[in-house]
């Protein structure tokens, strides 16, 4: 369809928007504003309660779901990876060249390598046993990354929210 000429997409009048005449029709167009943003909220919402038909694109799949609850079901110290990382903030700033050397060039480096460590071997992990229970999966691209990166954040604000508790079993089974 050719593009049409300046005449004729203008020969369509701008008008301003009218506004409500009584207050009957401003409290209508009131609620139609708010039943819209409700409909939005409804999948912002649907999310963290686990309905699946809310998910992102890169939360779907059998496979992403076991690497969910496998990360869920763990503790590990990537977690707490802000809290560290102030706490080192903080430290640096004592008065003492010695003692902030030492965290500089000692502790940061320490919990980088451990993040980085844990994070390689949870993504191999989740890698391999996501092959097994599914191998013929499409969401097996990334899910080792996928799995670490979910480790990476506080458990309370992971989404889609944790289905199982601390040291649960995470092999899939039929009836979540």
């Amino acid at each position: 369809m050719p593009t049409p000429k300046r005449r004729e997409s203008e020969s369509t009048p701008r008008r301003p928007v009218k506004a409500p005449e009584t207050r009957k029709e401003a409290y209508r167009a009131y609620r139609d504003r708010l039943e819209r943003q409700r409909g939005r909220g409804a999948q912002r919402s649907g999310a963290p309660k686990g309905d699946e038909k809310y998910f992102r694109q890169q939360d779907m799949g059998r496979a992403r779901a076991f690497a969910r609850d496998f990360i869920d079901s763990r503790r590990s110290a990537s977690e707490f990876f802000l809290p560290f990382s102030i706490l080192i903030i903080a430290l640096l700033f004592i008065n003492n060249p010695a003692f902030q050397v030492g965290v500089a060039y000692v502790l940061w480096p320490l919990m980088m390598v451990t993040l980085i460590a844990e994070g390689v071997l949870v993504g191999r992990t989740v890698k391999r046993r996501a092959t097994e229970y599914f191998p013929d999966d499409s969401g097996l691209k990334g899910i080792g990354l996928y799995a670490a990166m979910r480790q990476l954040q506080f458990r309370r604000l992971r989404l889609p929210k944790p289905r199982v508790k601390v040291g649960e079993d995470p092999a899939p089974s039929s009836t979540r």
